[in-house]
């Protein structure tokens, strides 16, 4: 039983259905409106069930294969100690096997649905683990480059009911890239002291904490206003501008005020983990909002 609850870890469950409810809101969309004309497609089930499982798989084989290439500075970190590889408790060719094993399922299962989606997968497993994860320990652009493949699976979403990388589903991939920066550099600031003792490269570390909030703030406009195309673009209703324009605007007065670290360093550590636990409700919220105003 061990092993299982460590096998199952090392595909980060929470993260990984976090994911996938970004692919069905895209899938979701696409049927709503991605045919010609932005009219309603003709939904299949099965196609979802192997959209949802394969992106549920090469995300999962992304992170197996992420903390076997982590496992050591994995050790120096609070929140990873305790994993399976860094405690000790697995081996770490287990955990290779296991994470390719997975990434290669999923693209036969990604396959089964579209050569388009199953090329997204690919790039979103390459870019992370061959791209992204050895990148970390170098800059922290890093964060840059991972948002990427963490901005794909609504797009292959989308891809899966529409077989083309068009309008409604490059929208929502540019929201989840937008959406990456402020929510990771959040957790960067709140966890700041751990990513120095693994020797990982993050934002506030390097460049400190006028930059990357200077940066949080950037990113943020830049998420609202993205958000905001889906409806001109004809994908949702105009009715929901207002949603969007809610949900951005507090994400932006959320993240506006920052305490300053030498004068209150309880302040903005209390101010970073609100920021990163607004992004989550935004993010769930705001797909609600796109699925509850999408055009058919």
């Amino acid at each position: 039983m061990q092993m299982l609850r460590d096998l199952i870890a090392l595909a980060k469950p929470r993260i990984t259905v976090f994911v996938v409810l970004t692919a069905l809101g895209g899938f979701w969309l696409a049927h709503t409106s991605g045919g010609p004309g932005h009219t309603m497609l003709p939904i299949s089930w099965e196609l979802m069930a192997w959209s949802l499982v394969g992106t549920a798989l090469i995300v999962s084989g992304a992170n197996a294969l992420n903390m076997y290439m982590e496992r050591e500075s994995d050790k120096y970190m609070a929140r990873t100690a305790n994993r399976p590889l860094p405690s000790g408790r697995m081996k770490p060719a287990v955990a290779l096997v296991f994470g390719l094993s997975l990434t290669l399922l999923s693209l036969v299962l990604l396959y089964r649905v579209n050569l388009v989606t199953c090329a997204l997968g690919a790039l979103a497993s390459v870019l992370y683990v061959l791209a992204y994860t050895p990148l970390k320990r170098r800059s922290h652009y890093s964060l840059l480059v991972g948002a990427i493949p963490g901005a794909l699976p609504p797009l292959m979403g989308w891809t899966s009911v529409t077989g083309a990388c068009s309008a409604g589903g490059l929208v929502l991939f540019a929201i989840l890239f937008f959406w990456q920066v402020p929510h990771s550099l959040a957790i960067g600031l709140f966890r700041s002291e751990d990513y120095e003792r693994a020797g990982l490269p993050v934002l506030p570390n390097v460049h400190g904490h006028y930059v990357t909030h200077v940066w949080m703030l950037q990113y943020t406009v830049g998420l609202l206003g993205v958000s905001l195309l889906l409806a001109p673009l004809g994908i949702t209703s105009w009715m929901y501008v207002p949603a969007a324009l809610l949900l951005g605007g507090g994400f932006l007065v959320r993240t506006w005020r920052m305490p300053d670290q030498s004068k209150d360093a309880a302040g903005l550590y209390k101010w970073a983990r609100g920021v990163f636990f607004y992004s989550l409700i935004y993010l769930v919220a705001l797909f609600v909002a796109i699925a509850v105003f999408a055009a058919s």
